[in-house]
């Protein structure tokens, strides 16, 4: 089978996940043939590795639009190792003012009390998203529309738009045509810069935070389980090898997607490395 890649682990399960991480699919898009189930042996005596032969499912032409799943990379142990050899800062002395130490302590459950509460870091939430949304006026709903079929236009496509207000009080752009693929671009690249564009025409218009999400052939949503799915796959990975794994750059959403994820795991933790546009998630196993 062109394509395909031979994969050996102690059991079948375990030569499946990792040939979904090597092949970079999800476990709908896996097809393989079995050539060894493997054997645990008597005591550990002859005991025989799952070995497996995978490719790639074949893409249907509705399928194209379909994102792959990103890039991972193990993480050198050198870093960890670090990690583990760094010395505890030094004890403060003793010397403090009591009421301060007891209007700190009263603050630290609440501190904690929010830092729990959201699965992302503050750096992952960029500043403008934490502004309270304004009321979408007519006007820049217009404006909007307007930018969107100038710009597709000039790129020969023909769409249907339809607009609507979220629930968080968000302006949704959904568009219908042929070809969204080309609008899609590589992992939502094309569609995530004519966002961006949109709510730059938005916020000229009013007065006040308005935010535009646009989306079209559902792909907001696939993406989003595409990567749920990919979080499971990596903290798998994590667990049984130990090491931690470094996921491709990602936007700030698509970060928060991967810590979400993986958030009530309770045996992994996620924090993300790097600046803007490549910072990463990277996905280690907890102490």
């Amino acid at each position: 089978m062109k394509g395909s890649i031979r994969v050996s682990a102690k059991t079948l399960d375990d030569a499946i996940t990792e040939a979904l991480i090597q092949l970079g699919v999800t476990s709908d898009r896996l097809e393989y043939e079995v050539i060894e189930k493997g054997s645990a042996g008597f005591l550990g005596i002859g005991a025989k590795q799952a070995v497996i032969e995978a490719w790639r499912k074949e893409e249907k032409k509705e399928e194209i639009l379909k994102e792959a799943e990103p890039v991972v990379e193990e993480k050198p142990e050198k870093k960890e190792e670090k990690a583990e050899e760094r010395k505890p800062e030094k004890e403060k002395p003793a010397r403090y003012d009591k009421k301060k130490k007891e209007k700190k302590d009263s603050a630290k459950p609440a501190k904690e009390k929010a830092e729990k509460k959201s699965p992302e870091t503050e750096e992952e939430v960029p500043e403008k998203e934490k502004q309270v949304l304004a009321k979408v006026e007519d006007q820049t709903i217009q404006a909007v529309e307007q930018f969107i079929k100038d710009t597709l236009k000039a790129m020969d496509m023909e769409v249907e738009i339809t607009t609507s207000i979220d629930e968080d009080g968000a302006l949704c752009v959904d568009m219908k045509g042929e070809h969204m693929g080309i609008l899609i671009g590589k992992r939502g690249q094309t569609l995530d810069s004519l966002q961006y564009l949109a709510n730059r025409v938005a916020n000229k218009h009013q007065d006040g935070y308005v935010r535009v999400k646009l989306d079209t052939e559902n792909y907001r949503e696939r993406r989003e389980e595409t990567l749920n799915h990919l979080a499971k796959n990596i903290a798998h990975k994590v667990k049984r090898n130990r090491r931690p794994v470094i996921l491709e750059p990602m936007n700030p959403y698509e970060r928060r997607i991967i810590h979400s994820a993986l958030q009530s795991d309770p045996y992994v933790t996620t924090h993300s490395e790097g600046e803007e546009p490549y910072r990463k998630v990277v996905v280690t196993l907890k102490r």
